[in-house]
């Protein structure tokens, strides 16, 4: 199923309010025993404040007063609790945004690199069964479909 995105012009995400995100972010990452600093807040605030998928360079660039250091650690401890998610785009470069939370994959526009969540996972059973009949044990899959955004096809 994919998550619905209302039209938008400009071929950005509309952004959520970030002061809910940031603290729906930081309650959550208090809940598994990690500290509400400063300097994490600013890099969750930057990330919530992002439109489409971002590079961890571009988030950097956007923080000038957080150390680079700090912005990858924040980067992949938002990574590992699962409150972004990486996506790659079809020139092969990283990016991260904002997760909506457990399995999922991506459609993502190659023109404008506008991305929607692609919920559930219809492939799982098979792609097991094709690692199992290689000799090979699946420990889990990424998948990222490649087109045109609504609002690139019709130009």
């Amino acid at each position: 199923m994919v998550a619905t995105t209302p039209r938008h012009s400009g071929h950005e995400h509309p952004r959520p309010r970030t002061a809910a995100v940031v603290d729906d972010i930081v309650s959550q990452l208090s809940d598994l025993g990690y500290r509400d600093t400063e300097p994490r807040r600013l890099v969750i605030s930057a990330v919530a404040a992002q439109g489409r998928p971002f590079t961890a360079e571009e988030l950097c660039a956007s923080l000038p007063c957080v150390g680079r250091a700090t912005v990858y650690r924040g980067l992949r401890l938002l990574v590992e609790t699962d409150q972004v998610c990486r996506v790659l785009l079809e020139d092969r470069e990283l990016r991260y945004q904002l997760s909506h939370q457990g399995h999922h994959h991506h459609l993502l526009c190659a023109v404008c690199g506008v991305s929607a969540d692609l919920e559930g996972c219809d492939v799982e059973e098979m792609l097991r069964e094709a690692a199992a009949a290689a000799g090979f044990r699946m420990s889990g899959h990424w998948l990222e479909v490649y087109g045109r955004c609504g609002d690139c096809a019709e130009d």
